[in-house]
């Protein structure tokens, strides 16, 4: 039976990215608020429910980053501080919804080079030509070509 995967690249502009394995194609890509992002699982999960089972969700977890850019200055030091606990505040919350939602889910670790791929060189990896924004590449690059 299909699987669909859901990507999700939290922050600020939640990216989600909906792969369909029996169609071997993106679903959806979009860029929401944390709590539209939240609903769209839940209603994915909902939809139909004799797929209810064969939905599973990866999100980028910056609580197991362990690689960290080196800043140019002070500000941006201060600046990346204060993205890096939204970060990991909303790794916790997609975390907490999932498992009292009962959706089976892979926190994944962030990596240098996994993500952040030009809208170029995502179109010639996995084919996909529609506009998308860098948050929705991100949540794409988690679930592409799972099975």
């Amino acid at each position: 039976m299909p699987r669909i995967w859901i990507g999700i690249d939290p922050g600020e502009h939640t990216g989600v990215a909906i792969w369909d394995t029996g169609q071997r194609a993106f679903s959806l890509l979009a860029t929401l608020p944390l709590h539209k992002a939240l609903i769209l699982v839940r209603e994915w999960r909902d939809a139909e429910p004799h797929m209810a089972d064969n939905i599973r969700v990866v999100f980028e977890d910056a609580r197991q980053r362990t690689w960290f850019p080196r800043e140019r200055n002070a500000s941006e030091y201060r600046g990346r501080l204060m993205g890096a606990g939204a970060a990991k505040r909303d790794a916790r919350i997609w975390e907490e919804f999932l498992s009292d939602e009962g959706i089976p889910f892979e926190a994944h670790k962030p990596s240098a080079g996994g993500t952040k791929w030009s809208a170029d060189y995502f179109a010639r990896i996995t084919g996909y030509t529609g506009r998308c924004s860098e948050h929705e590449r991100d949540a794409a690059i988690l679930v592409f070509r799972r099975k």
